[in-house]
């Protein structure tokens, strides 16, 4: 099926690797260019580099706590490849620790990463797409189920889901779509941190009810085609790209 992404300029945060670089790496198989952040400046060179160099991808080192970073982002796509077409948000998890045992500063600090650096970069990035335009947030399975040990996302990623959903309300007469992703048990250093905290990868494994954990490129696929124009009357949904682990609906 062709996606239509040929000749389409996507923005991707956080993804000079794991689940941002690979949804890049999708994009830019199927014909579309790139702009892709991480704060890493060795990191997002390489990252251009995998993707093929300045011909499809271009490199911003960006945090999206800095207000500013999402318009320059935006900006960066029209400039180096003359349009905009929609954006892929990722920000990496917060700190590991039970809801109580947070402190204030590191709720304070994850709200301003996590939360209002996301909704900040949606808002920006949605006022400046065309029509056709789609915004996918990249979330976690705790915004349907709580997972143990992670509060700080339990408590602020079911927000950013309703926020997300307020927003595809609001944008979706101007047809820019807004949809949320639900990843679960990837291979992202991410969940190898995880599953070093709480277990070895086959006992995690065996409570997926595929019988194996992710990898990148199985999320990368799925976000590209919610980004795509195949996926045009997609809005307003969380989809979980988690191997059946979400025992909700």
């Amino acid at each position: 099926m062709d996606l239509g992404l040929a000749g389409r300029v996507y923005v991707l945060t956080g993804a000079s690797r794991g689940l941002g670089f690979a949804t890049a790496e999708a994009l830019v198989a199927d014909g579309a260019q790139v702009v892709v952040s991480s704060r890493d400046e060795g990191k997002v060179a390489a990252a251009v580099e995998q993707l093929g160099g300045p011909g499809v991808a271009a490199g911003v080192v960006a945090d999206l706590a800095d207000p500013g970073a999402a318009r320059v982002l935006a900006d960066t796509a029209v400039e180096r490849f003359g349009r905009f077409d929609g954006a892929l948000i990722s920000v990496g998890g917060p700190a590991l620790g039970t809801a109580a045992a947070m402190t204030d500063e590191q709720w304070r600090a994850a709200f301003e990463t996590v939360f209002l650096g996301s909704v900040r970069a949606a808002r920006v990035f949605a006022s400046a797409l065309p029509e056709s335009g789609a915004i996918g947030l990249v979330l976690s399975t705790t915004v349907k189920s709580p997972s143990p040990g992670l509060g700080l996302s339990n408590g602020l990623r079911p927000g950013l889901a309703m926020a997300a959903k307020d927003m595809a309300d609001e944008f979706g007469p101007r047809g820019v779509r807004i949809v949320s992703l639900l990843p679960g048990r990837i291979l992202t250093d991410r969940n190898r941190e995880l599953i070093r905290s709480s277990g070895d990868a086959a006992t995690v494994a065996d409570a997926v009810p595929l019988r194996r954990l992710g990898e990148p490129a199985e999320f990368g696929r799925v976000a590209a085609f919610l980004l795509s124009p195949a996926a045009s009357y997609v809005t307003g949904v969380t989809v979980a790209v988690d191997g059946g682990v979400l025992r909700t609906l």
